[in-house]
């Protein structure tokens, strides 16, 4: 070295120095884009579904992170959000029900993402329905599209309000994206979209349900076709953040809430009700294409936020954060996970608890031998005409919708030899080790969770408030009078 490069090195250093010792600007900041469909599961291309079309989020995926195993802590609208926007599992937060039906938080004060981004100094906001009790307790700057929008009018406006919002300031953002599809009623075709629309001559009814009938095929047709009008309404989205000039610093979320509104979905702790796509792209920070294996939940997306936007972190929030996997590292990570379920509307009050592991899932029903109203609401609602086909099914597809009806305390199965939950293993001796070891797991779960059903006077008490608002063999909201938030609360927390 001589001696004419050291003035030049000297100030180098100093420089870095002062980088080291300097805090973080908001232009080193991320962007936050979280999208979030209805009612579906990994009914994607990327995920391997052979109908339907859905170009953008396959793009998506090989620009990005596709978590293989995703779930959502309860498969429900209200129930799903809150979790995310928590942290917590719903029996934490208070949200077990659906928000239309007055089921809430148990405190305006839990902590919560938005909450925390805004004191991270992040501009906050929401489009399309936030669907969680009290809505005073999120407090967006931002708030467009408020409504469930399940005629599907005027889609559009997402990317024209998106882009408004996210080129507005230079301040990093938080944006939350809430599209309707493809939650029912399965709409066909809405602003000219999809532009090649599926019919059941085109597909086969998913294979979870076991059954294929010409009804199903077409109510699987325009689930698809709301699938596919989902991804061309992204497109337009990230079309949007494009003309923004912040795509390269935005990191993009993508999840639906939870599974399809059809047979062994939506309102079950079956998987076609919780296991969800989840995608993340982040660039600059993952290499392109991955696919992960590890099983995660949505409640891993609040402590993954916090982290990446460096708010103030939670304590004791159950989930953890993605960013290793996004990163494409191999940390240590849970081998089981869980999820719950409480009820929907008043007509399915069916608790159930859910431990799975790499291969097999627990089920333990809360109230065992009585009849699952759910399943008859989804049946009557929807597939009146089914009760014939799947007594005449054959097996185990008959006896799987038989022991819905009425389940027994404990489901076991093997998800590798069993994907789709139509054999139950818990009576099996050659299985009892698996039984035990799950079920042990799900018993130290509740506890160190504070599940309020642990005490069975929570649960008969709430059963009893949602059996008084039926009157005349139907269930009314204004006759539903709750009070689960003081009493749970009280003896749980």
């Amino acid at each position: 070295m001589n001696r004419q490069s050291i003035p030049l090195i000297l100030p180098l250093a100093i420089l870095l120095l002062v980088l080291q010792v300097l805090p973080l600007t908001a232009d080193s900041l991320p962007n936050i884009l979280v999208i979030v469909s209805e009612d579906n599961g990994q009914e994607l291309g990327c995920y391997g579904d052979p109908y339907v079309k859905t170009p953008v989020l396959d793009q998506l995926a090989t620009e990005g992170v596709r978590f293989h195993n995703a779930y959502v802590p309860q498969a429900g609208c209200s129930q799903s959000r809150a979790a995310y926007l928590t942290g917590l599992y719903p029996h934490q937060n208070g949200q077990i029900g659906l928000a239309t039906w007055k089921f809430s938080l148990y405190s305006n004060e839990t902590p919560n993402l938005i909450r925390s981004l805004k004191a991270a100094g992040y501009r906050t906001g929401i489009l399309g329905k936030l669907h969680v009790n009290p809505e005073s307790a999120f407090p967006f700057d931002m708030k467009e599209k408020s409504g469930a929008n399940f005629g599907r009018k005027k889609q559009g406006e997402y990317a024209t309000l998106a882009e408004a919002f996210m080129a507005k300031e230079d301040t990093p953002f938080f944006l939350s994206v809430n599209y309707p599809d493809a939650h029912r009623p399965f709409i066909r075709t809405a602003n000219n979209l999809p532009r090649k629309p599926l019919t059941g001559e085109d597909v086969k009814p998913l294979p979870y349900f076991g059954i294929d009938t010409p009804e199903l095929r077409e109510e699987t047709a325009d689930y698809y076709n709301c699938m596919s009008r989902l991804d061309t309404l992204i497109g337009d989205l990230l079309q949007a953040l494009d003309r923004c000039g912040k795509a390269d610093n935005t990191l993009i979320v993508y999840f639906g809430d939870h599974g399809a509104d059809l047979l062994r979905g939506k309102r079950t702790s079956y998987e076609g009700g919780t296991r969800v796509p989840l995608i993340i792209k982040w660039p600059g920070h993952q290499k392109p294409g991955q696919v992960r294996y590890e099983l995660v939940s949505t409640l891993d997306l609040m402590p993954t936020l916090l982290e990446v936007s460096k708010a103030s972190p939670v304590n004791n929030l159950p989930g953890h954060s993605l960013r290793p996997l996004i990163e494409g590292l191999k940390p240590e990570w849970r081998t089981h996970l869980f999820t719950e379920f409480h009820l929907h509307s008043a007509h399915n009050f069916f608790p159930q608890r859910t431990v799975r592991g790499p291969r097999f899932k627990l089920i333990q029903n809360l109230m065992p031998n009585q009849t699952n109203p759910g399943h008859h609401f989804t049946l009557n609602r929807f597939f009146p005409s089914l009760p014939d086909k799947i007594a005449s099914s054959p097996e185990p597809v008959r006896s799987a919708y038989v022991l819905m009806a009425k389940p027994p305390e404990f489901e076991l199965y093997d998800l590798q030899e069993d994907p789709h939950e139509f054999i139950n293993l818990a009576g099996s001796k050659e299985h009892q080790s698996i039984f035990n070891d799950l079920k042990q797991r799900l018993s130290t779960w509740r506890k160190k969770t504070k599940d309020p059903f642990l005490n069975p006077r929570n649960l008969e008490m709430l059963k009893a408030e949602v059996d008084a608002c039926r009157k005349d063999g139907s269930y009314e909201k204004k006759l539903l009078h709750l009070n689960y938030t003081q009493y749970f609360f009280e003896t749980a927390h």
